[in-house]
């Protein structure tokens, strides 16, 4: 009898652990979301950076890179136009008081030198980290369009063996190309939205390849070219590219809006969404992060900032990552820099939400 008895135990807890498995596996088969998550999500630091107290708030972020200390350069205007926090948000050091009008972007070269770009006084300039004046490219507070001259410059990419290349933007609609003693060698572009010409090239990046890539911000396309100025490549209606840099493994960062017409029934809607997208070298999008626009009132030269929540922006306009995969963006309406943190795994109880939607 106790035999009968352990063999009908037996088969009751093996149909029991049979029943558990297979619905189990119906569960599993019913599941909606990946346990094992294979997009990247990314969180906003409502702690980056800690501005010190007797260093200005106001005023666009327009230029942003990242040296090889992972140190996070500030270019923007205000009383505090240059500033570096490290990547945990602690302040190093400002300068510029005085000597900036539009500052728009700022590149760190090979050997740590900080450039930077401003459109107002018609200038390309190259500083020690400390901010000593090593080099000027252009005719301070003169426009022109020659080899000595340039209109509203907006970016420059820097080359390994100090080649340097400016996109003249906002008011020549060109690339010039000068070489490391600041010789004037070429130039190409000019107004047109045929490829190979410029509606208004906004940034340029170069990669580990000595490929350029000119970010022809109004006309919603990225242009590809070798260094001679030969069209390679273009990507369009994609984003509209506000900023660019580019990564040591050569993954192109870009942060704008999603693609729309520059003027439409006689208003230029800059945006209508903030995102940020990574391609391959050959024009293939890899990554697409999208963050809530902002609230900042009417005004967006007067902005009310005081409402803005972490993880929202008015007018990204340049974009790094660190070392390890942090992303940085500066913004001009918003008036701040902050630091985006990527997110591969979250709690599991946030997780377990049962069977997929029917």
């Amino acid at each position: 009898m106790m035999q009968k008895l352990s063999c009908r135990l037996f088969f009751a807890v093996a149909l029991v652990a049979l029943l558990f498995d297979e619905t189990a596996t119906v569960h599993a088969q019913n599941l909606g979301y990946a346990k094992q998550p294979t997009v990247t999500e990314y969180d906003a630091d409502p702690n980056w950076p800690q501005i010190p107290d007797h260093i200005g708030r106001k005023g666009w972020v327009s230029g942003l890179a990242i040296d090889d200390q992972d140190q996070v350069w500030l270019f923007k205007k205000g009383d505090d136009p240059v500033q570096v926090y490290t990547a945990s948000g602690k302040f190093v050091r400002s300068w510029g008081k005085g000597m900036f009008v539009q500052p728009h972007q700022l590149r760190i070269d090979h050997e740590g030198n900080i450039w930077v770009a401003d459109f107002g006084l018609h200038i390309v300039q190259k500083f020690t980290p400390e901010g000593k004046l090593l080099q000027t490219l252009g005719v301070k507070g003169e426009k022109g369009e020659d080899e000595t001259h340039f209109n509203m410059p907006t970016d420059m990419a820097i080359t390994p063996s100090g080649e340097i290349f400016i996109t003249d933007g906002y008011g020549n609609r060109r690339v010039v190309h000068f070489d490391k003693h600041g010789k004037y060698v070429k130039e190409w572009g000019g107004y047109g939205t045929q490829p190979g010409k410029f509606v208004l090239p906004h940034a340029i990046v170069v990669d580990s390849k000595g490929k350029l890539y000119v970010a022809d911000r109004n006309s919603g396309r990225i242009q590809v070219f070798n260094q001679s100025g030969e069209l390679l490549d273009v990507w369009s209606n994609l984003i509209m590219p506000w900023g660019l840099s580019i990564t040591t493994t050569d993954d192109v960062w870009v942060c704008g809006s999603s693609p729309h017409w520059w003027l439409r029934d006689g208003e230029y809607p800059e945006f209508k969404d903030q995102v940020f997208m990574r391609f391959s070298t050959d024009g293939r999008v890899r990554q697409v992060w999208q963050i809530p626009l902002g609230d900042i009132g009417d005004d967006k030269n007067n902005p009310d900032t005081s409402g803005l929540r972490p993880g929202e922006a008015v007018g990204v306009h340049c974009i790094a990552t660190d070392s390890a995969g942090n992303l940085y963006v500066g913004e001009i309406y918003s008036e701040r820099a902050q630091k985006f943190i990527p997110v591969t795994k979250r709690s599991e109880n946030l997780a377990e939400v049962g069977e997929a939607p029917k």
